[in-house]
């Protein structure tokens, strides 16, 4: 599959469920203390006063998180209806239409960066090279926060509140995303995996991995 591919699949199953996605997840971050928790502990590693990119932003929620958070962040996503219902709740955010895989940032321009379940549809033969646009934009010394579901067996979700759409979650070892992060030259900060939790309807342990560029 070429990233045109991946893409696209992306983009238009997004598309297609924003506003039933954003209903679903209307309080994403309530009953998570430990989500809540580790975005105050990534924002307190934030240096400088430079732009912080929430990548993958969906609806928003976790870019005025980390705005609340105190942190100058912007957000980024494929699906333009993601980012309508993003600046519609968020109208004193900046949200822009991109791709991860190819970000119009210069070199060293983040102070920091989000990948909260944001990479999860991205096929494991092209994560190194995600990786390595991370590591590119991002300042040295500043912190990378990349969230997904922990396992082996990946989910597909078919017809998703009856749209004809379909896409597969692809959940990911963390022993095996650390050591794609240190091959793209991060340094390892934080490895939390949580159990999952039966109350928000999770079968699988959730994982937080907190890196950072090294320092020049």
């Amino acid at each position: 599959m070429t990233d045109a591919d991946f893409l696209t699949t992306t983009r238009t199953f997004y598309d297609a469920i924003a506003e039933d996605y954003a209903t679903l997840f209307q309080d994403e971050l309530v009953g998570r203390p430990l989500e809540r928790a580790l975005l105050t502990m990534f924002a307190e590693l934030v240096e400088g006063d430079g732009p912080v990119a929430d990548l993958g932003c969906g609806p928003g929620r976790t870019t005025a998180r980390l705005a609340g958070l105190g942190l100058p962040v912007f957000g980024l996503d494929l699906s333009e209806s993601m980012l309508a219902i993003a600046r519609r709740e968020n109208p004193g955010l900046r949200f822009e239409q991109g791709s991860m895989m190819e970000l119009d940032l210069e070199d060293g321009a983040l102070a920091g960066a989000l990948s909260f379940y944001s990479s999860i549809h991205t096929p494991v033969d092209r994560l190194p090279a995600l990786f390595a646009e991370f590591h590119r934009v991002l300042a040295p010394g500043a912190p990378l926060f990349v969230a997904f579901q922990a396992g082996d067996e990946h989910r597909h979700h078919d017809r998703p509140f009856g749209h004809p759409v379909a896409l597969t979650f692809q959940r990911r070892r963390p022993e095996d995303m650390v050591e794609l992060l240190t091959r793209a030259g991060f340094a390892l900060v934080s490895r939390t995996v949580r159990e999952p939790d039966p109350a928000l309807d999770e079968t699988v342990p959730q994982a937080f991995l907190i890196a950072r560029k090294p320092a020049a």
